[in-house]
């Protein structure tokens, strides 16, 4: 990975990476035990591989939303795949994402990470640098259910 002008946003990028890696091998390990997720409204966790795709596809969001916001060019990264193929592609997406996400914000400046708030598209105010521990922590908070419920099996 190249030197980042911004060390914080590198080390927000890094521990994205190895978290979005974790949370796959959890994933995996909870598909191999047949994990059955809890009963709820949200479509994310309808199943396994929509918990995948959700995560996947918010990974993917949130570097599209910095770009746009910091009026960078579009990062250029492929959708995820749907959940009925997410299992099979997991792997070649996921490093695909990874390096699509070390690409725009090596030579941003560190006051633009946190000079103003951006409304998300969740309607919550976030700093390019909170958005990206959000992004770091997204994939932390599943793996973590996923963990709780791979133990109580």
């Amino acid at each position: 990975m190249q030197e980042y002008q911004y060390k914080g946003a590198q080390a927000l990028l890094q521990l994205h990476e190895r978290y979005l890696r974790s949370f796959l091998q959890t994933w995996r390990r909870a598909s191999a035990a047949n994990i059955i997720l809890p009963q709820t409204d949200d479509p994310n966790y309808r199943s396994l591989a929509t918990l995948l795709y959700h995560v996947m596809r918010c990974s993917r969001n949130y570097m599209v939303w910095i770009c746009e916001k910091l009026e960078l060019p579009d990062p250029g990264i492929d959708p995820a795949p749907e959940p009925d193929v997410i299992e099979a592609q997991a792997d070649d997406y996921l490093e695909h994402l990874l390096s699509r996400w070390r690409l725009p914000l090596a030579n941003v400046p560190e006051d633009r990470f946190y000079d103003r708030a951006y409304k998300s598209r969740w309607d919550v105010e976030y700093c390019i640098d909170a958005m990206l521990e959000h992004a770091v922590m997204h994939p932390i908070r599943h793996d973590y259910q996923l963990i709780k419920l791979i133990n109580k099996n």
